[in-house]
């Protein structure tokens, strides 16, 4: 098969619409900044999606539990190497996407005789010396997307449209305290639950109204997870992830 090259574009083409089936119900990631920081934030089943990579960089992913799990052992082991054989300050994103974990998933997933990682990658770092965030996504090809305003980790392109449509229309969220950058990215986890993601019922906004609404039924049979990348934290480590009371408690203060 490898000798003739119409037939390996057939198995990649096969492969790509294999994985984009697989990862189309996964829960989506939202990240974004906040006055302190990074905000990330998802809804789940109760297994946790949100890690910490190094001191200023945390990681999120949707699809298979065992890809995830592989892949975050892997980005862990590349950035510890890093700082090892350099220093702790040499240990940044762009070198972890770009010459790491990327490469990595790309190779995995044109080697038609193994199994490619069944997932979707999401990064985010408060770079130094200025702790400006900066956001890597990942696609299950090893193709990777940077962005200095926001990440968005969507289960299909058309859903993912969407959610950044809505986060855009949303405002700047790097001036708001925690809570009122947390309701925003909810809001946008919850354009995914939309019907208007089909091809047919156009690109119309939804009402907040109606989000908070399908947020709040969600929210009886998903847990939501939120961590931090927190430029106040003393210490090396800006990583926090927050307990599931003190998300119910900020939600409850405006979802009714």
């Amino acid at each position: 098969m490898l000798e003739e090259p119409y037939r390996w574009i057939e198995a990649v083409r096969n492969r790509r619409e294999y994985l984009e089936e697989q990862l189309s119900t996964g829960s989506p990631i939202i990240a974004v900044p906040f006055q302190n920081g990074i905000l990330l934030a998802t809804l789940g089943s109760g297994t946790s999606k949100l890690y910490e990579v190094y001191d200023q960089i945390a990681f999120g992913g949707l699809g298979h539990p065992t890809d995830l799990e592989k892949l975050r052992t892997s980005v862990l082991e590349i950035a510890h190497i890093e700082g090892f054989n350099r220093s702790p300050a040499d240990v940044n994103l762009q070198r972890l996407i770009k010459f790491g974990i990327a490469p990595a998933i790309k190779q995995a997933f044109e080697e038609i005789l193994h199994a490619p990682y069944i997932s979707k990658l999401l990064f985010a770092e408060l770079t130094q010396p200025a702790s400006l965030p900066l956001f890597f996504k990942i696609n299950y090809d090893g193709m990777f997307e940077e962005n200095g305003k926001f990440g968005i980790l969507a289960p299909t392109t058309r859903i993912g449209f969407l959610m950044e449509k809505f986060l855009q229309a949303s405002g700047e969220t790097s001036s708001l305290p925690l809570k009122s950058a947390l309701q925003i990215a909810l809001r946008t986890w919850s354009v995914s639950l939309l019907p208007s993601h089909s091809e047919t019922n156009g690109d119309e906004l939804p009402e907040i109204s109606e989000l908070d609404s399908l947020l709040k039924v969600r929210l009886d049979k998903l847990t939501p997870e939120v961590a931090l990348l927190d430029k106040t934290i003393s210490g090396t480590s800006k990583f926090k992830a927050l307990h599931l009371e003190e998300i119910i408690s900020s939600i409850k203060e405006w979802l009714h």
